[in-house]
């Protein structure tokens, strides 16, 4: 079949069938239904021949392993998609699903065909049907590769995974003529909806990448780390070697772990609690070398989510990152947390949480974009997940974030905290201001209420009075959490939840 590739390098950009080629295993790509064509006929369409309709749709394997993938091309008819166009890709979809493989889509198409009127929203509507059927059942991931606009977005909005490149990405429910023309607003397609904007400020996309090659290479990471379908284990990385394990027993070495973290985790923590530092330096001191994948980089830095392999096996990372905001939740930073806890447990991949948190941003202005609401979000997917939850509390968890970061109430399996953990309803001054608010109005007390923040801080600001109430599994020093994160995961290896209650679904605060 002849491709108009030329057409497509002149703008930049790899043409579909490339990008097929360069996200999958060298000769394993197998195209089905090649030979569909459009049946409409107005407004000349007759008298056009679309080769595939302007879509391209197969299976193939990724590292091994089978995916099923879809490219639309953008030289066919601006990659616009119409009936059979739809009905193309929502097929492959429901085969995956039938299959139990992975579905990749690579966007890149003007939108609906105009021509075929309401035949073109009735292919996006079969499109967003076998997404959500799709959903929990088989990983879905998005590839924008060029424009994405009108209903063409929420194909990939319904996925779990989005892609975007520099310079080529644009994702946008109406394009910049139409808000000018409703708006009065000039705005380019990059500031409207490019990769930047939403990797960065909608949290949209979960990676930007550079360039399309670099995008693929990452695609291709990612499967190595999740599951292919319900009930499938993920990758595991194994080298064929065996070494004495951190418990004296035999395991296999599919993992590389540099020993001299171990010591090195001792001084991340800053001496001064106030002071920031970056939580990302205690997941690479606990997690496999070299093997943490954040997801989400660039958006709600507050908050830190991915993957990582712990003994060579799949962990999904939540944690409060203290040097972005101090580590506090927001809106946006609890609506990260929430869906990336909540597809973790969609496929069984355990949650290692690291907890330094001292509260929900206050202030109108997130009150106003809905805290409440989102922040209920983060205690509902931590209570709903049955997959094995361990959290770590490396410093602060104050308030109602204590609870929300995956605590002992919220059905966490083990909790640990260091040495300087405080965990307690609020920071001491705060408290003894609220205490000793009548004290503190006259300036002849300042060294009594000096001397009960001591107390406060000494009495309820450490991790021994919820160890004592059994909220905590135990107060343990930096160098011991690989050791007891590795452990708590092997005995939850075979973790069963028996607490659920028969429902057809819960009301999650969306």
């Amino acid at each position: 079949m002849e491709y108009n590739i030329e057409k497509q390098h002149a703008k930049g950009k790899l043409h579909a069938i490339e990008r097929i080629n360069a996200i999958l295993d060298e000769g394993s790509f197998m195209e089905i239904y090649s030979e569909a064509r459009h049946q409409c006929t107005s407004f000349g369409m007759d008298k056009k021949d679309l080769p595939y309709d302007g879509v391209i749709t197969g299976f193939g394997t990724v590292n091994g392993r089978k995916v099923a993938i879809y490219s639309q091309d953008f030289t066919v008819q601006g990659g616009t998609l119409g009936k059979v166009h739809g009905q193309k890709i929502a097929e492959v979809i429901k085969m995956a699903i039938e299959m139990k493989c992975p579905v990749i889509g690579v966007n890149d198409s003007g939108g609906a065909r105009i021509q075929e009127g309401v035949d073109a929203l009735c292919g996006y509507g079969d499109i967003f049907y076998q997404n959500v059927r799709a959903s929990g059942v088989i990983p879905q991931i998005s590839i924008i590769v060029g424009p994405c606009a009108g209903g063409a977005v929420y194909s990939p909005g319904l996925t779990d995974f989005i892609f975007t490149v520099d310079k080529i990405s644009q994702m946008f429910i109406t394009g910049p003529k139409v808000v000018k023309q409703v708006m009065f607003m000039d705005i380019t397609e990059e500031d409207l909806g490019g990769a930047a904007i939403h990797s960065q400020k909608s949290g949209v996309a979960h990676f930007r990448c550079a360039d399309e090659n670099g995008c693929y290479e990452k695609v291709k990471k990612l499967l190595d780390y999740i599951p292919h379908y319900y009930g499938d284990k993920a990758p595991f990385e194994d080298k064929s070697k065996t070494k004495l394990g951190l418990f004296g027993s035999k395991t296999e070495a599919g993992y590389k772990f540099d020993e001299a973290k171990i010591e090195a985790i001792k001084t991340i923590l800053p001496e001064e609690s106030k002071k920031g530092y970056d939580i990302k330096d205690v997941i690479n001191a606990v997690v496999d070398d070299d093997s943490f994948f954040e997801t989400e980089e660039e958006f709600a830095q507050n908050a830190v989510t991915g993957f990582a392999k712990i003994e060579g096996k799949t962990i999904g990372i939540v944690a409060n990152n203290p040097k972005s905001f101090g580590g506090l939740l927001n809106c946006d930073a609890s609506m990260k947390i929430a869906r990336h806890v909540r597809y973790c447990d969609c496929y069984n991949i355990p949650l290692l949480n690291f907890v330094d948190v001292p509260g929900f941003l206050p202030g109108p202005q997130e009150e106003q974009k809905g805290i409440i609401r989102h922040g209920a979000k983060v205690l509902y997917a931590y209570s709903e997940a049955s997959v094995p939850k361990v959290t770590v509390i490396t410093r602060k968890a104050y308030g109602g974030a204590y609870i929300a970061m995956c605590s002992k109430h919220l059905g966490a399996d083990f909790v640990y905290a260091w040495p300087k953990a405080e965990i307690a309803v609020m920071g001491a001054e705060g408290a003894t201001g609220i205490l000793f608010a009548k004290e503190m109005k006259d300036p002849a007390n300042a060294a009594l209420v000096e001397q009960k923040k001591a107390e406060y801080t000494q009495t309820f600001m450490t991790p021994t009075i919820a160890a004592q109430r059994d909220y905590i599994s135990a107060v343990i020093n930096p160098e011991e959490t690989r050791a007891r994160v590795v452990q708590s995961f092997k005995l939850l290896e075979d973790k069963v939840s028996s607490d659920r209650v028969c429902k057809k679904h819960g009301n999650i605060p969306l």
